[in-house]
């Protein structure tokens, strides 16, 4: 472990180039003492205990037991782990840090999922529980028809999650581990991603959401704790608004606007032009990424698509938005005080100052959440937060991990072997999650050289080019009959090369430093990427619309149970044989079925005691990761039953439900309203 005196803070503030005053860029000398050591380890023991006990109760052996849970989660589980996938490190590093440098404003993300999640649950669940699909590209697949719209999604969704989710979550978690404990990044990362990979591997979606859901309570009571700490700190909201406004850097430019807060840092509503958050964009573009978030992503659905029940779906989705709204409080008025408390630190406004204190000349604001939790907690607590970190990260890479291993497994190799066997399909869900977690220690030092200052901002923007164009075809399937495979194949490819194009303008032509002229190009400097998420929509709409009116309308299997309109029309043979249950089978006669299990057990009983250990370690293996030798070589297309769910809603609780979506719309409008 590194000492205080190896860390980029202290040395900054202590170096002779240094001209800020001494008492104002104090560093805690704090680190982990047996507290906080004897609390950390508590809590990676419970998750993994947690961990284990999903895996004892559940049936894994299945391709719907291990990646929907076998369809038998309630309410609760499925609303924290809905939280648990949304936040995750990434959010309290840059929700803190967008808080601290602009204000409010970046709340908005999180307010438009309340209602977005009120639109999965209410609107878009139904069709895709009708439709009997296990995966969001599936959904694509029986809609339209065809492959490569099927293919194309799954294959953009894939490099999504590995070149923006994990390269976030493990960035800011990188930058609190360091930051805040100096620890050696490369081992901190890979131990967590370790033990991530041991229940996700072995105990599936069920897994997943129980840890998740045990996750959510550590880090809503962790960062209460702190939120709670820092208000004292500043006397309270009141005390932040005045304070706020002169938390100015000692070392700033006084002819320009450089390390000034802004006039606007506490409405959410700013200037249309001249603002990280214009409000048009954050009306407009900031709900057309999140009805493609809350609404069509994997991460997202497929934990609404565990539920035992359609109640429990919209219950789970309607205890997930609540939590929405805690966000602002936990993480985005931290990192506001933290700037009021270390100005000179968060708020540097020179690039030689930010490059010696974070490494980075853009800024500094990403060190607000973790300079707040080293230097205002007393121990124990600080292990208590480091929990709190390390299981955003957790919960985050667990959801990312176990949907991309669906994806990969049901629309990218069940695509390229049709007829493999349901035993294939598990062992390679499992794999593709080891690989993935290569594939994440090797995306470390891309993510130590980017700039991390920028990053939150970076993904919302790399998300505004490539999103909009695969929302705008979820919806039209969703709720136009008329749209068939050719509009929705060239509008998505025509939304996402113009997407492409604007992304690569955005590489090339860089942000100028604050103080610079901007000599970028008018698309790139005065088109803000909600506003052009909002041109790239309309864009794909036409083509879609256009391209739709002008071909032959889609098939009647095409629309059967696939559409609001349609969903609950009575199943149709054809349209089913893809739909994901599995039953155990065998094409053999009862007698030849028992007669090769007495030439098996005999021939087991003739091995040496080498080979059965060796079976007892096979045994145990195929225990961890619930595999049944019985479906070793049942075809996964050829099952003989067939999964509809059922979308009755009982009467009485379906009101309660109502009431309680009102009452939650009610609260983001209010939300909304009192920060205007």
């Amino acid at each position: 472990m590194k000492t205080i005196t190896q860390s980029p803070l202290f040395r900054a503030y202590n170096s002779p180039a240094s001209t800020v005053e001494p008492e104002e860029c104090v560093i805690t000398h704090a680190t982990l003492n047996e507290a906080d050591t004897a609390v950390l380890a508590l809590y990676i023991i419970f998750v993994l205990l947690v961990g284990f006990w999903a895996m004892y109760k559940t049936k894994r052996s299945t391709v719907k037991g291990y990646f929907l849970a076998g369809r038998k989660m309630t309410w609760w589980p499925i609303g924290a782990s809905l939280f648990a996938s949304n936040v995750g490190s990434g959010h309290f590093i840059g929700l803190a840090g967008s808080g601290a440098s602009s204000g409010i404003a970046v709340s908005v993300y999180e307010w438009s999922g309340m209602y977005c999640l009120m639109f999965m649950a209410w609107l878009f669940l139904p069709i895709y529980i009708a439709s009997g699909v296990t995966t969001m590209p599936e959904y694509l697949l029986k809609r339209y028809g065809g492959q490569r719209i099927h293919f194309l999604i799954a294959i953009l969704s894939l490099f999504a999650y590995i070149f923006t989710k994990i390269s976030v979550d493990i960035y800011a978690g990188a930058v609190f581990i360091h930051l805040a404990l100096h620890w050696d990044l490369y081992l901190a990362v890979i131990g967590l991603l370790v033990i991530t990979a041991i229940y996700t591997v072995g105990g599936g979606l069920a897994a997943v959401i129980y840890t998740d859901a045990l996750q959510t309570v550590i880090m809503l009571i962790g960062a209460l704790v702190l939120m709670i700490f820092a208000f004292v700190r500043v006397d309270g909201y009141s005390g932040l608004k005045k304070k706020y406004f002169m938390a100015i850097p000692t070392i700033h430019n006084p002819n320009s606007t450089c390390g000034l807060p802004r006039d606007d840092a506490f409405h959410i509503f700013q200037h249309p032009i001249n603002s990280d958050f214009p409000w048009p964009g954050v009306i407009f573009g900031v709900t057309i990424l999140s009805i493609w978030y809350w609404c069509t992503d994997q991460v997202i659905v497929q934990r609404a698509l565990s539920a035992k029940t359609m109640l429990h779906a919209k219950g789970g989705a309607l205890f997930a938005a609540y939590l929405k709204i805690l966000p602002i409080f936990i993480m985005v008025f931290p990192g506001m005080i933290s700037r009021v408390l270390f100005p000179n630190l968060v708020a540097c406004a020179d690039a030689d100052t930010c490059r010696r204190v974070c490494g980075n000349p853009v800024g500094c604001t990403d060190i607000a959440y973790p300079l707040l939790v080293m230097e205002l907690l007393p121990g124990g607590l600080r292990g208590l937060m480091m929990s709190v970190m390390i299981a955003a990260l957790m919960s985050s890479l667990t959801s990312i991990f176990n949907s991309a291993s669906t994806i990969f497994t049901m629309d990218v190799w069940h695509h390229i072997r049709p007829h493999c066997s349901e035993w294939e399909l598990m062992i390679v869900g499992r794999v593709f999650v080891l690989v993935l977690v290569v594939v994440s220690v090797l995306w470390i030092p891309l993510v130590q050289m980017s700039q991390g200052g920028q990053l939150f901002m970076y993904i919302q923007s790399i998300t505004s080019y490539l999103t909009p164009p695969v929302a705008v075809v979820f919806v039209a399937g969703c709720f136009w009959k008329r749209t068939n495979e050719k509009a929705a194949f060239w509008g998505l490819v025509a939304g996402i090369l113009i997407g492409c194009i604007r992304m690569i303008l955005d590489f090339f032509f860089t942000s100028p430093a604050c103080g610079h002229p901007d000599k970028r190009p008018g698309v790139v400097s005065r088109v803000h990427f909600l506003y052009f998420s909002l041109i790239l929509c309309f864009i794909t709409l036409v083509v879609v619309v256009t391209i739709s009116l002008l071909t032959k309308p889609p098939a009647p299997e095409q629309l059967s149970r696939l559409t609001w309109y349609t969903r609950h029309d009575k199943p149709q043979s054809n349209h089913v044989d893809e739909s994901v249950v599995v039953v155990e089978e065998t094409d053999k006669a009862p007698e030849e079925a028992a007669a090769e299990k007495s030439k098996t057990e005999a021939a087991i009983a003739s091995e040496a005691g080498e080979q059965k250990m060796e079976s007892r370690a096979m045994c145990l293996l195929m225990w961890f990761c619930g595999m049944d030798r019985k479906r070793m070589d049942t075809d996964f297309t050829k099952t003989t039953e067939v999964y509809i769910a059922s979308l009755y809603e009982e009467p009485r609780m379906r009101y309660v439900v109502n009431a309680n979506l009102v009452l939650c719309m009610g609260a983001t409008l209010f939300l909304y309203c009192y920060f205007a």
